[in-house]
């Protein structure tokens, strides 16, 4: 991966939306079809001091972006959230990471039928992980890379 590249989506990723700066969420480590991420459990504390559910769903959200970012030419192409479920399985009380992989083969499959038909859908699964390695929920999203449209 371009470290120009790499660099911009560390930096940059957790400013595009306000919302998101706001979680602290930050870009660990990223390289074409890879990411890690993670948010922090404070300022993200709920009513009941476990982590707020709007910051675990932001995790959960985000990565299907930033592999789109590590894989597709941004000035030609956009990802698309269409739907995302969390299930919660225990309560988040640390920092929370979470990891995402597309397989060479996922990309090319995706690029061949972007450059074809405007568009490709893609799933992905997730797990987001406490301090301890404890999977705290579990995500799958239903995205889409887009073609900009041209003039």
């Amino acid at each position: 991966m371009d470290p120009q590249l790499r660099a911009t989506i560390i930096d940059n990723i957790p400013t595009v939306f306000p919302f998101v700066e706001r979680t602290g969420l930050r870009v660990l480590d990223v390289d074409r079809g890879y990411c890690k991420l993670s948010v922090p459990f404070e300022p993200n504390i709920n009513h009941i001091g476990t982590m707020y559910a709007g910051a675990m769903f932001t995790l959960a959200e985000i990565p299907g972006g930033v592999l789109c970012l590590t894989a597709f030419d941004t000035t030609r192409y956009y990802p698309l959230l269409k739907d995302l479920g969390l299930k919660f399985v225990a309560l988040a009380t640390t920092d929370l990471t979470v990891e995402a992989r597309w397989t060479d083969d996922d990309i090319d499959r995706m690029t061949a039928e972007v450059e074809e038909r405007g568009k490709a859908e893609y799933m992905l699964q997730t797990e987001l992980q406490d301090a301890t390695g404890q999977v705290v929920a579990t995500s799958l999203g239903h995205y889409q890379v887009r073609a900009l449209p041209t003039s």
